[in-house]
């Protein structure tokens, strides 16, 4: 077989009407990465439910062992923040099954809609994640405080630093999610680069 051009035709309708083996490689491709991506966010989300597990069954521990109203009403308020971060997390940040058989487009589209969704999330971290664990830890400090008076010498101070150490946590995990959701749109806006070279 040769690479010779029939007699009658364009040298542009050839290269039009050839097979395009980049096309299929970019869809493999970003099925690759869409499918990395979903294992991501699978792995992330297990993390944060385990974690969530072991946290529970340790308020709820420490919430039948002590004899304080307040510090039970602490605990359970935090436990009740916990579960609607997790349900919060399920309901919205769930990793979705990748699709066998699609077209380059659908591919393109259904990761670009994953990283949008992923990224939104991120950015509404105080919202559904951090918001809902304040009441539950304010409570449980000032429970501890009113109920070991004697053991702090310095109450004020004690309180100070304890709610300075958590601000910064929370500040901490909001960039941490602010920095993620900024590189997941830069990989949206590359995704939209490739929809416009089409």
């Amino acid at each position: 077989m040769t690479n010779e051009t029939p007699p009658n035709q364009d040298v542009r309708d050839v290269w039009q009407n050839q097979e395009l083996e980049g096309i299929r490689m970019s869809i493999d491709e970003i099925r690759r990465k869409a499918g990395k991506f979903q294992k991501k966010i699978l792995w992330r989300n297990g993390r944060e439910y385990v974690a969530a597990l072991v946290v529970v069954i340790f308020f709820g521990f420490q919430s039948w062992r002590t004899p304080d109203a307040m510090t039970r009403v602490g605990f359970g308020l935090a436990i009740a923040g916990l579960l609607y971060v997790v349900w919060q997390l399920h309901h919205k940040g769930s990793s979705r099954s990748l699709p066998s058989e699609m077209g380059r487009a659908s591919y393109l589209e259904f990761h670009r809609t994953e990283l949008e969704r992923q990224r939104d999330l991120l950015r509404s971290v105080w919202r559904w994640y951090l918001g809902p664990l304040v009441p539950g830890l304010a409570v449980l400090m000032v429970a501890v405080a009113r109920t070991n008076p004697g053991h702090l010498r310095h109450l004020g101070a004690f309180l100070a630093g304890y709610y300075s150490v958590v601000v910064l946590a929370f500040f901490f995990i909001w960039r941490l999610n602010e920095s993620a959701a900024r590189r997941l749109q830069r990989r949206i806006d590359e995704l939209d680069a490739m929809k416009e070279q089409r």
